[in-house]
């Protein structure tokens, strides 16, 4: 636990590190300028495709199962984030491009996710990661993004299916005195 608090407080007030990363909704976005207002940038493991398998154990291991539900509810709450000031959400994956185009159209999903194949995001800032069969993916967090510097860090997420709210929570509570 002790651990967890040193990794999420060595985070906050860092400078988005400039990743360039392929975006379901077109152009590459660079994590360095996200630009004015918040970002709620949530990294996931990986969501299930119809018809391919998951990882051999994926049920088994802590943390992974729930990301579909996260993305539906970042979906069910993005206009309410968006009340609330955010600017922009996104989810992040190690997933290629392609893989979340899929899910962004079979979600109805109305914010872009990114892909981060090469865990460019992890060299910059030292996002935990976890092994899944053959596949690394990363953990569960999310980053709230101020004028690009964190503002704060979720982490471990325990219900990612209500984890929307639980930003929104923060946001009307302890983010909005920021």
């Amino acid at each position: 636990m002790e651990e967890n608090r040193t990794f999420v407080a060595s985070l906050v007030g860092v400078r988005m590190p400039s990743v360039l990363l392929r975006s379901t909704a077109g152009p590459s976005v660079d994590l360095a300028r996200l630009g004015p207002g918040r970002t709620v940038l949530y990294v996931y493991p990986l969501n299930g495709q119809p018809g391919v398998d998951l990882p051999p154990g994926w049920d088994t291991i802590p943390g992974a199962r729930g990301c579909t539900a996260q993305a539906c509810d970042f979906r069910d709450h993005h206009d309410v984030l968006r009340a609330a000031g955010v600017a922009r959400v996104f989810g992040l994956s190690a997933q290629r491009r392609g893989y979340q185009r899929e899910l962004v159209d079979r979600l109805h999903l109305p914010f872009a996710m990114l892909a981060d194949p090469a865990f460019a995001l992890r060299h910059a800032l030292g996002l935990p990661t976890f092994e899944a069969g053959t596949l690394t993916v990363y953990q569960r967090l999310t980053l709230i993004i101020q004028c690009d510097v964190v503002e704060h860090v979720f982490h471990p997420i325990a219900e990612p299916d209500r984890h929307a709210r639980q930003v929104l929570t923060w946001l009307t509570s302890e983010g909005s005195l920021a």
